[in-house]
Order: structure tokens, then sequence, then C-alpha cells
């Protein structure tokens, strides 16, 4: 009996099976939050092509204004970082100034002032644009409204006689007059159409070429750092709701084209309204924000008290932004309405 006993090995045991104390692999899947499609951008790369889109307007803001607005524009940045710092320092934040986001709003501020603004003057505009636009909302990514614009309609509110002084080109004999807008508006006097275009006019330090705005406008829109709906819409509501009012009226209200190349339109469309932050995220509500811009504008121009309202504009649609947002969300995938 002793012989026929036969004794099973267990499988685990087994030479064929071998054990092993090696640990599976870990898995290679990432769960994160949205976006998923990674561009290899990030916010510093965003700001320098801002920056390098606005040189074109602010060069030639240089040529015909003079070297005054050099140390505009070095003030207004510097005053913009240096509110940044010092908010984030008080605040016990990590320090944001490397991202370039102050800057711009810095030379953005100034883009949209007088020549002859005092400089204490901007540093003020830019403490506000900083502080109040932006830091108080949390930051970058958070802010309502647009930082600059918002610095500047403190400006415009707090000292109205200096934010209405124009210094005309040097080109022009001449030491100051009403920018095109208000020599239309209080004289019904046309600007010629090739000055407007190249920017042989008296008006802020980087509004007054519609054409290297537009150079600029246009290199933000290729490399997909702006979306082309919201200038695009824009300006076409300008066109078609002022082409009425023209249409009935010539004499009174100035015709489509003089709207688009006057004024701070140009600027205010390609790079005040397209900010990411304080713009709509879909498409669909991104024509709206536009067309209602462009409706503001021409209200404010023709029957305001100011000749001028791209500022007024685009801030009131900031305001009107997470509302758009929240009716021109897609539909998810499989989603029934109840009704």
């Amino acid at each position: 009996m002793q012989e026929n006993q036969t004794t099973q090995t267990p499988k685990s045991m087994s030479p064929a099976a071998p054990v092993t104390t090696e640990k599976p692999p870990r898995s290679t899947f990432l769960l994160s939050s949205s976006p998923h499609i990674a561009k290899g951008e990030d916010v510093p790369q965003i700001m320098r092509s801002v920056i390098y889109a606005l040189l074109p307007a602010a060069i030639f803001g240089i040529y015909i204004f003079g070297w005054r607005v050099l140390i505009m524009m070095v003030v207004g940045v510097l005053a913009a970082i240096l509110t940044e710092a010092i908010t984030n320092w008080g605040m016990k934040k990590p320090q944001t100034i490397s991202d370039g986001s102050a800057a711009v709003t810095g030379l953005l501020l100034v883009l949209t002032l007088p020549p002859s603004l005092p400089y204490w003057m901007i540093i003020v505009g830019a403490v506000v644009a900083i502080f109040i636009g932006k830091q108080i909302f949390g930051g970058l990514g958070y802010n309502i409204f647009n930082p600059a614009l918002l610095g500047r309609a403190f400006l415009q509110a707090s000292f109205p006689i200096p934010m209405t002084t124009w210094t005309i080109p040097k080109t022009i004999d001449a030491i100051t007059t009403a920018t095109p807008l208000g020599s239309f508006k209080f004289e019904k006097t046309l600007t010629p159409y090739f000055d407007l275009f190249m920017g042989n006019v008296g008006g802020c330090v980087g509004e007054t070429s519609a054409l290297l705005i537009m150079v600029g406008g246009f290199f933000l829109i290729i490399k997909k750092y702006a979306d082309w709906r919201i200038p695009i819409s824009y300006l076409l509501s300008v066109v078609v709701f002022g082409g009425v009012f023209w249409l009935l009226d010539p004499a009174r209200y100035p015709d489509p084209v003089f709207h688009l190349f006057s004024g701070g339109l140009m600027l205010g469309a390609f790079f005040m309204a397209t900010d990411m932050v304080t713009s709509p995220i879909t498409p669909k509500g991104r024509w709206i924000f536009g067309i209602g811009a462009g409706i503001f504008l021409v209200v404010i121009r023709l029957f305001g008290g100011l000749p001028e309202g791209v500022m007024y504009s685009i801030l009131l649609m900031n305001a009107f932004t997470p509302l758009i947002n929240r009716y021109t969300k897609p539909q998810f995938f499989g989603e029934v309405k109840n009704v």
C-alpha cells in the first residue's frame, strides 16, 4: 500500500510556474480635468505673443507722438508689474509677474490713453487695473472685466479733462485738436479715410493706425490666441447698425467706413474684446458678444454724450459674459431636456 501512494505537487510549486515577488506594472493612465489636448503652450508664451502683436501700433505711437509715449509705456508696465507683485505679497499668494499678464495690462492701458496724460495718472490707472480689475477677483483667469479697460474707465471718470485733451501727430502743424470722432460729433467734420487707415490723426497712443492694429490682430488670430468670431461680429454689427442710421440721415450720422477706422474700434475689437478670460467660451456666445458690443458702441457714439464708446461697449458685454455662457453651453450627448 505504501508503494501505490502518490503525492501531488501544488501547481504553484511546480518548476514550470516559479514563484515571483515582483509587483505588477503601475497603470500609465492619467486622470485629469479638461482640457485634454496639450499644445505645448503656456501663459507666458501667449502673453509674449500679445506684446509682439501690439508692437507695431506701439512703435507707431512713439513715432507720431514722440518719445514721451515710450516713457508712458515704461511707466504703465512697471506700475502694473509692481502692483501685482505687492498685491501677491500682501495676499500671501505665489508671485505671478513672470507670466507677463501684468505687463500686457500695463501696455494695453497706455495704448488707450491720450499722449499728454500725466505720468502719475498712468500709475493710478495701472494700480486700479491690476488691484481692482484683476487681483480682487482672484488673479488671472478669475476677473470679470477687462483690467486695462477698467483702469481706463476709472481714469475717464476721475480725470475727464486730461482724458479728453488730445495731442495730434508731429506731422501736422498744430498743438491740440479733437479726435476724428470728436470732430464729427461736435463739428460734423469728416477726417479723410486714408489718414484714418494709416494713423496720421489725433487720438489715443495706440489707436490711430487701423492698418497696424489689424496686422497685430491677424497675427493673434492666426496663432489662435484670439477667436476671429468676436472681432468679425463686432465690426460687422457696427457696419450694419451704423449703416442703417447713415442711410436714414447721411448729414447727421457718419458712414460705416468712418465708424470702422476711427477711434479705438480696431484696438478694442482685436485686443480687448477677444480677452480669453472676459469673453464667452462658446462659439455662439462669441457671436452674441461681438454683436452686442457693436450695438452698444453705435448707440453710445451716436446718442451718448461722449464721441467714443468702445470701452463701455466691451465692459458692458463683459458683464453679460456669464449669462451668455450659461445659455449657450452645448447640450451633452444623449441629453434630453424636460418639456
